[in-house]
């Protein structure tokens, strides 16, 4: 059960990088939750939400590309340390584009459920991200 519940957290970050919506939809719950607070959003309840903040990402970073460095699995979840490196060539809120690479390793944890992806936690440094990005002053 870990390995193909870790095999599902593979393919969903495979369909990201490939923006193929429609596989990704089918790798969700289509109650899905996603929690952050790490950029102060408002939470993603729902698939095709997911989708939407997802196509806004690639909005900002069109060369987006996430690579995963870890996986844990333990019962019904899925621990992974990811790698996303894009260029900020879109807005991302009310910062301007910077033609900034960003270069950035965040947590999440998957909760698996009928073999989709139910809800997720992620979280990753944004002040370091908005210094990278040269948003905020690194003093």
């Amino acid at each position: 059960m870990s390995e193909r519940n870790k095999s599902l957290v593979r393919a969903f970050v495979d369909a990201i990088n490939s923006q193929d919506w429609q596989r990704v939809l089918g790798l969700l719950a289509s109650d899905f939750k996603r929690h952050s607070t790490a950029a102060g959003e408002p939470g993603v309840n729902s698939a095709d939400e997911l989708v939407a903040f997802l196509q806004a990402e690639f909005t900002t970073f069109p060369d987006a590309f996430e690579t995963l460095l870890d996986l844990v699995a333990e019962g019904d979840k899925v621990a992974a340390r990811h790698h996303f490196r894009g260029t900020q060539l879109g807005p991302m809120g009310n910062f301007p584009p910077s033609g900034k690479v960003l270069d950035a390793t965040y947590l999440a944890i998957y909760r698996l459920e009928d073999q989709r992806i139910a809800e997720a936690w992620a979280e990753w440094d944004n002040l370091a991200g908005l210094k990278q990005l040269g948003h905020l002053s690194s003093g």
